[in-house]
């Protein structure tokens, strides 16, 4: 049977007030309770820590060594139950939160804030990335969580996966393109759609959401934003998909009209990611439910 911290603690404060009454006071436990622990410390050591007289105490040689190599031990105990205390709750530096280019912008300016409100502790440090960027960066540590709008994949290190709400897509196309009815995708042709470039995940459910063949996807208009497609847009040069979370923002040109689908599966689900090993889960699923009353609270404000 392994010595316990508990028997430490109880050895050293014998040694420090030198009587078994006093000691049991401080550690706040009856004194048969203490000498029984003490007793059975000194059965697995195999010999008396105390010197026991009418007067008090005092430790034998062996004990004068044992409470050195105690003390040293129930030190580093209590730096390590801080240590996991301390990052089990709120982590000491910024918390790294990285976002997809076609949320972030959209996205942070209301939830930001909520955070900021509801976590007056915490701090953030963050970061705009793509899908494999910021999954690189949980895997290698320099992210702590990650909001994308894909399933994150099946290799790699476990992660947690925190749903937040579906964002549907809409159809963005010139002022004079109006239209009182949904939009079916399959009536528009695919030279018209104007998609982002390689690599972002946004593209791909574009292009799967607008059926384009593999020829289609090489030899399709490519910009580094919406933004820059909506401008294109505003312009006469095609359409484009935008996801509802954008539609405020992108569509504030009076030159863009914006068109509802009759596609029901067109649209993203967006989701919280994080390391399963981690001592911030808790904090994660808080940040997720910010995100999700922020959410509601804006669709609840009247149009």
């Amino acid at each position: 049977m392994p010595i316990t911290i508990k028997q430490m603690r109880y050895a050293l404060a014998v040694a420090r007030a030198g009587h078994f009454g006093r000691a049991a006071e401080a550690s706040a436990v009856s004194q048969p309770a203490l000498s029984q622990q003490i007793l059975a410390l000194e059965e697995l050591c195999g010999t008396a820590l105390f010197d026991r007289t009418k007067s008090g105490v005092r430790l034998t040689p062996f004990g004068r060594e044992f409470i050195t190599l105690a003390e040293a031990a129930v030190e580093t105990a209590d730096k390590l139950n801080n240590f996991a205390l301390r990052h089990g709750g709120r982590p000491d530096r910024p918390l790294r939160f990285g976002l997809i280019p076609t949320v972030a912008p959209y996205l942070l300016p209301q939830v930001f804030p909520a955070l900021i409100r509801d976590l007056p502790d915490m701090r953030f440090a963050i970061s705009e990335g793509r899908t494999e960027t910021l999954l690189a960066g949980l895997e290698d540590g320099s992210l702590d969580i990650a909001l994308i709008a894909t399933e994150p994949p099946r290799t790699g290190p476990r992660l947690v996966t925190a749903p937040l709400f579906a964002d549907a897509f809409v159809l963005a196309t010139p002022r004079s393109e109006t239209s009182d009815t949904p939009v079916s995708l399959t009536e528009i042709p695919p030279e018209r759609i104007l998609l982002l470039d390689e690599g972002h995940c946004f593209r791909d459910q574009s292009i799967a959401a607008c059926r384009l063949d593999g020829d289609r996807n090489s030899r399709t208009f490519a910009a580094t934003s919406l933004s820059t497609i909506v401008q294109f847009v505003a312009n006469g040069q095609g359409v484009t998909l935008l996801p509802e979370i954008a539609v405020d923002k992108e569509s504030s040109d009076p030159r863009i009209a914006i068109h509802r689908l009759n596609d029901p599966a067109a649209g993203r689900q967006l989701r919280l990611v994080w390391r399963e090993a981690t001592p911030y889960g808790r904090i994660f699923e808080q940040i997720a439910g910010i995100v999700r009353s922020t959410r509601d609270e804006e669709l609840a404000q009247p149009a």
